[in-house]
């Protein structure tokens, strides 16, 4: 019950999420002969996809402030970080995803598609439908380079200074001791970070040529199974009240290693 596992709690759920819209649809298709989605169906995983991506890029950022304010500002953490804080920066995030997305689907949806519909994907996203449309796409471009800039390197920015700040902050501990102690508390949180942030980079803000059709469709791939997937390996691996908790549900369903007689 801090503010932490509450954010990583909706981490957890996001994961699960947007994992969840592109998984089935894939899934299904691998078993077909015909790979095709409607498209209403294309629209509705574009919205949910953009709309749980968005949230974890901004919810990335509020945690890394949640990391700062630990470490830089420990004794004002209450007062900084309340669970009234938190739920705001949780709404927030949430907020910041669905009128991305919302702005996004409403103008991919006036676009005139005119064959032959094929994405050599396995999504749909905003660049693939796109690359379809026989209209003006001058707008659907100018708002996908403001949200590029604003939902995905403005966190990714803020993100940066905060773990500027907070390595500044460890590296002025005089003992070694409590250098480990401080840098293992955002360890987790860092990794995560470059990970996400690293293939939503490539996926969205590399040029579109110097890259073959195997690449994109790989970066993808890690950016929407591999990286969700990751996050509770990286976060139990690392944290140490999560290996505590494991160990005693192992001991109270008697996966112990001891022997009673």
């Amino acid at each position: 019950h801090t503010p932490m596992y509450y954010f990583l709690s909706n981490l957890s759920f996001l994961d699960i999420c947007y994992t969840s819209t592109t998984m089935p649809v894939l899934l299904a298709n691998v078993f077909q002969e015909k790979k095709t989605i409607s498209y209403e169906g294309c629209l509705s995983q574009l919205f949910f996809f953009v709309t749980f991506a968005g949230t974890e890029g901004v919810l990335l950022a509020a945690m890394a402030y949640d990391r700062y304010v630990a470490i830089c500002r420990p004794l004002q953490y209450p007062v900084l970080m309340s669970m009234k804080v938190s739920v705001c920066l949780m709404t927030g995030s949430w907020l910041c995803g669905l009128a991305n997305s919302v702005t996004h689907t409403a103008l991919t949806a006036t676009l005139t598609l005119c064959g032959p519909n094929q994405i050599s994907h396995f999504l749909c996203d905003v660049p693939l439908l796109l690359k379809l449309s026989c209209s003006d796409t001058c707008v659907n471009k100018s708002v996908l380079y403001v949200a590029s800039a604003t939902i995905g390197l403005s966190p990714c920015l803020f993100t940066a200074v905060s773990y500027a700040l907070i390595i500044s902050a460890i590296l002025r501990i005089s003992s070694a001791e409590g250098r480990i102690k401080a840098f293992s508390t955002c360890a987790s949180h860092l990794t995560v970070v470059v990970v996400f942030f690293g293939t939503a980079i490539f996926n969205y803000d590399r040029p579109d040529v110097g890259y073959s059709l195997d690449v994109d469709i790989l970066i993808s791939m890690l950016f929407c199974v591999v990286t969700p997937m990751l996050n509770p390996i990286i976060y139990s691996l690392r944290n140490k009240e999560i290996k505590v908790a494991l160990k005693k549900l192992a001991g109270k369903h008697g996966f112990s290693s001891e022997i009673s007689i």
